[in-house]
């Protein structure tokens, strides 16, 4: 099967996900994030580098990757100072202090999934689907993926980027959110599967209440999960969504 010259073996801009960044204030915003924190920066998704070139001029050590072998030949011929590596975000070892990208849409997810189970990274800028950077900010009750990250991580949410700031359109709008790798963890990370898998039972078991979520997913009896719901200064009548990172972590102390 032959490919187009200019059509990556991966497929076109559609198979790849991209909806290329064109608003210049949203970029700014962006780079602006990337400014307050220290270190070489990873650039992840760099497609035509509407982030790279103003990021490059931060004066940083700067790796950028995308997996458009075309666009890392063009990217390498405009910016020689910039590292750019032709490699697929799912993949590539995520080892600079500051990670920041245009997140394709349909990929959000496991690169975020990833993200999180890499210890080399500090600080993250990520664009990403609109509803995917609320969740994890706990806009409108949190997930169970960040709760589940919440002891090592915090989030925060810079702001909504509408459709009509990408090329092509994409269905639904963008989101800016900040991850930061917590200098003390909340939780023992010797306790990170145990921790999650907990936090997994709370947040898909049966009960009508807390206490009934944490007494299945801890094996406990109804008193002692009551204790332990009591000692995490819980509500009785909060889901959990509501739940706060210090809460989450406290209710793990309790039932270990």
């Amino acid at each position: 099967m032959r490919t187009h010259p200019r059509r990556s073996v991966h497929g076109g801009r559609h198979e790849l996900g991209q909806n290329f960044l064109i608003h210049r204030p949203t970029i700014h915003a962006i780079v602006d994030l990337v400014a307050s924190t220290e270190g070489t920066i990873l650039e992840i998704g760099a497609g035509d580098g509407a982030l790279t070139t103003p990021l490059a001029r931060l004066g940083r050590p700067l790796v950028a990757i995308d997996i458009d072998e075309h666009r890392v030949r063009t990217l390498r011929r405009r910016l020689p100072n910039v590292r750019v590596q032709h490699a697929d975000a799912l993949r590539h070892p995520l080892d600079q202090p500051v990670v920041v990208g245009n997140v394709p849409f349909h990929l959000t997810t496991p690169i975020m999934r990833r993200m999180l189970t890499r210890r080399s990274w500090r600080h993250a800028i990520l664009l990403t689907q609109w509803e995917v950077a609320r969740k994890r900010a706990g806009v409108g009750g949190g997930t169970m993926m960040s709760a589940q990250a919440a002891p090592w991580f915090e989030f925060r949410l810079h702001g909504r980027v509408p459709a009509r700031h990408f090329r092509p359109v994409p269905s639904v709008d963008g989101g800016i959110i900040g991850i930061t790798r917590r200098g003390s963890p909340l939780v023992d990370p010797r306790d990170r599967v145990a921790y999650e898998q907990f936090v997994r039972g709370v947040f898909t078991g049966r009960g009508g209440d807390i206490v009934a979520l944490v007494q299945r997913s801890a094996r406990l009896t109804r008193g002692q999960a009551k204790a332990a719901v009591r000692e995490a200064r819980i509500d009785g009548c909060r889901l959990p969504r509501d739940l706060r990172p210090e809460q989450w972590a406290a209710l793990w102390g309790a039932v270990t």
